[in-house]
């Protein structure tokens, strides 16, 4: 069974571009191995073990994006007054009174950003498909708080 994950338009462009700079350094991965494999021997010579570990991990890098990439399901913000992926929330801690504003992301775009906020974080799950002026409680592993929603906006 295929599991497609939810994503925005602007995170799947960050992840084809991040396809597209890894690929660009590949040839040059590629031939730091060739050199370090003519130095001789290679079960000692660590420019060569280097070298295929680095290439090995761009090699797994592009595979992993690939499949985010194929198994993507691209999801506009709505302008609606319910928070989803794509929308921009602010957000007020109501312990502390602290506001901040975040962008409700999917999984794979959580750490493209400081100001993004995965659906599946306790936080994002929180408040995701919540009206402005709701206020919800989040349950994460430190304890529990109280956020409420004060705005969303279609980006």
């Amino acid at each position: 069974m295929v599991t497609y994950h939810e994503i925005t338009p602007d995170g799947l462009a960050n992840l084809k571009q991040e396809v597209a700079d890894l690929k660009a350094i590949r040839p040059a991965k590629i031939k730091n191995l060739a050199e370090a494999a003519a130095l001789g021997d290679r079960s000692e010579n660590a420019e060569y073990s280097a070298a295929k570990r680095e290439l090995r991990q761009l090699e797994g890098r592009l595979r992993y994006l690939d499949k985010l990439i194929r198994y993507a399901k691209v999801t506009a913000p709505a302008a609606s007054d319910i928070a989803d992926i794509g929308n921009k929330i602010k957000l007020k801690f109501n312990d502390d009174n602290d506001q901040a504003t975040y962008e409700l992301v999917g999984p794979a775009e959580a750490g493209m950003g400081a100001d993004k906020l995965a659906v599946n974080s306790p936080l994002g799950a929180a408040v995701r498909r919540h009206h402005v002026g709701d206020t919800v409680t989040v349950t994460a592993p430190s304890g529990t708080y109280q956020v409420t929603i004060l705005a969303i906006q279609a980006d």
